[in-house]
């Protein structure tokens, strides 16, 4: 008999503690810390759909605890009421309040926002609760209209899309492209052949080109020296003393008391000349004719 009531014994602490060690497993897989000291509040709200138990609950988005229940408030019915469990150095103000709000990728929250006044609500109290607008159901509102006006205009987009596709003028202009594209690729592969068989005399004929510009340069280079090395203060000096001598040249022309002045702008003296120049002529002219009237030759 003593051996049977040991091993129950044993059996019995044995599923005993795998029920224990079941139960703060699971809880802890929860997010439950049933070691961590708290202070317990409520919360009440109308609806708690997307709240869980673990759900944080945070103050100015820090998290100071969690939720550890849920349960229909049987006293205040349509009322969920939500046990929190809150760090025990927190100490939360009469007029302070519980939102209970949701993301879009962590699902939903309570967010305590203290109040200010002095007075604090007892452990096991309640904390004045409201919820926020569920944010998919805000989206919804907003976006939906959005969506329903801008439906029509997208099945009529899709619509004149089919059609064109289907269109034949469009889909033989697809093909002239693909024909063009084609063309265009045979001519750029030409162009590559041609280039590449006419490039390496090109080349040389540029290397010809910049070899005779060398030579070129090299000459200029040395015409460059010759007219550094040439007199040419000597030929400016020259050409100064011409330019100086013709100008003294035309004026003595445009004077009218020099004797070339005279000779180009007194019309008298001019005539004078005419005149001598006519009679001289003239004379030279009888002299020709009739030289015995000017020349006697006598014979001994």
């Amino acid at each position: 008999m003593k051996k049977i009531f040991n091993k129950e014994f044993i059996i019995g602490i044995c599923v005993i503690t795998a029920i224990v060690i079941l139960i703060f497993g699971i809880d802890y897989l929860k997010g439950i810390n049933l070691f961590s000291p708290a202070n317990f509040y409520y919360a009440s709200y109308d609806n708690v759909a997307g709240l869980e138990i673990s759900s944080p609950v945070t103050v100015d988005g820090y998290k100071v605890g969690q939720v550890r229940e849920i349960q229909f408030d049987y006293e205040n019915p349509g009322k969920i009421k939500v046990l929190l469990a809150l760090n025990k150095n927190l100490r939360i103000p009469v007029d302070s309040k519980a939102t209970m709000g949701s993301t879009l990728m962590s699902g939903n929250f309570i967010s305590i926002k203290l109040g200010k006044s002095a007075e604090k609500i007892p452990v096991g109290g309640d904390i004045e609760s409201y919820a926020t607008p569920d944010l998919m159901a805000s989206l919804s509102d907003d976006v939906m209209p959005a969506v329903n006006q801008i439906l029509p205009r997208v099945d009529s987009l899709l619509y004149n899309l089919n059609r064109l596709a289907g269109d034949p003028a469009l889909i033989a202009s697809i093909e002239r492209l693909d024909g063009i594209t084609g063309n265009v690729l045979t001519a750029t592969n030409g162009l590559n052949s041609t280039i590449n068989r006419d490039l390496p005399i090109v080349m040389t004929n540029v290397k010809s080109i910049s070899h005779g510009l060398d030579t070129v340069t090299a000459n200029l280079g040395i015409l460059s020296s010759q007219l550094k090395s040439l007199p040419l203060n000597n030929t400016v000096e020259n050409v100064n003393a011409l330019t100086e001598n013709l100008t003294k040249f035309t004026n003595q022309l445009n004077d009218k008391n020099s004797t070339l002045g005279l000779l180009m702008n007194d019309p008298e003296l001019y005539d004078k000349l005419n005149r001598v120049a006519a009679d001289v002529d003239s004379l030279i002219v009888d002299i020709k004719k009739n030289p015995k009237r000017y020349i006697s030759i006598k014979l001994l």
